[in-house]
């Protein structure tokens, strides 16, 4: 086992100048690449023999502490699990990483914010997350392309259209098979904080994260049968049984380990 590593919501702006419709620039101006047979959902054309899952949520819903929990039951089924994280997973994405969530260089132009996230994404996707993929395991991430459509599509307000376009362009077809969303409030998420540092998106305004969580519901809304939508001020147990069979379900269809061992509850 390895452990490593959406125009505005509430505005009428142009997704790429971000005037307010004073610019004929749409997202219908960039390339579109495959996200699969519907929206969001993966692409039947991309081979896999492993299993992709990641978690998304705001800042404080406590996606680190499920996927531990998650990875240590797939473990005991024998299956190889790689757990990673985004920004970063990759040598060159964690250093994009330090640069862009370090404090020190707010504020960041959000065009340049959402470059920085769409280049770790797909150094992450070409040496961690294919590989892994390919070779059978199952891969693990702490957030991934929709967290980049939530915050800079919708928190920045680049539009969700040209943020998903560019992304996919960056994972190439590659997405997840399964979408936890640990849904938590702005002000729940704030709460659960307090007691550590923040980085630079975590001290962004509770309207941000308002619009960050909205934008998450949305694409939910949008792909039912990539997400499982979750309270995440459940107990932490509870969580972890939710996502486990899930998990066992998808590991059924794919003939993947002893899918039994996923449904384990792990301390």
């Amino acid at each position: 086992m390895s452990f490593g590593h959406v125009h505005n919501l509430r505005s009428e702006r142009c997704v790429v100048c971000s005037r307010r419709y004073s610019c004929a620039v749409t997202s219908a101006d960039f390339p579109r690449y495959p996200l699969g047979s519907a929206a969001g959902e993966p692409d039947p054309s991309v081979p896999r023999a492993g299993l992709f899952i990641a978690l998304e949520g705001g800042d404080g819903a406590g996606k680190s502490t499920q996927i531990k929990r998650l990875a240590r039951g797939l473990a005991q089924g024998g299956l190889e699990v790689l757990t990673t994280r985004e920004p970063g997973g990759s040598d060159l994405g964690e250093r994009l990483r330090n640069l862009v969530l370090d404090p020190q260089f707010a504020p960041v132009d959000p065009r340049t914010e959402a470059l920085l996230f769409a280049a770790s994404r797909s150094s992450h996707v070409e040496t961690v997350i294919r590989p892994a993929l390919e070779r059978g395991a199952v891969v693990i991430t702490d957030r991934f392309l929709d967290s980049s459509v939530a915050y800079q599509g919708a928190g920045r307000g680049l539009g969700t259209s040209v943020i998903r376009d560019l992304n996919a362009w960056a994972v190439h077809g590659v997405m997840p098979d399964l979408t936890v969303l640990l849904d938590v409030s702005a002000a729940t998420g704030r709460q659960r904080r307090s007691t550590r540092a923040e980085d630079r998106m975590e001290q962004e305004s509770q309207d941000f994260h308002h619009d960050v969580r909205q934008a998450f519901l949305a694409l939910a809304q949008d792909s039912p049968q990539r997400y499982l939508v979750l309270a995440a001020d459940q107990p932490i147990p509870v969580l972890a049984q939710q996502i486990s069979e899930r998990v066992t379900q998808l590991l059924a269809e794919r003939n993947l380990g002893d899918q039994a061992a996923a449904g384990r509850s792990t301390p």
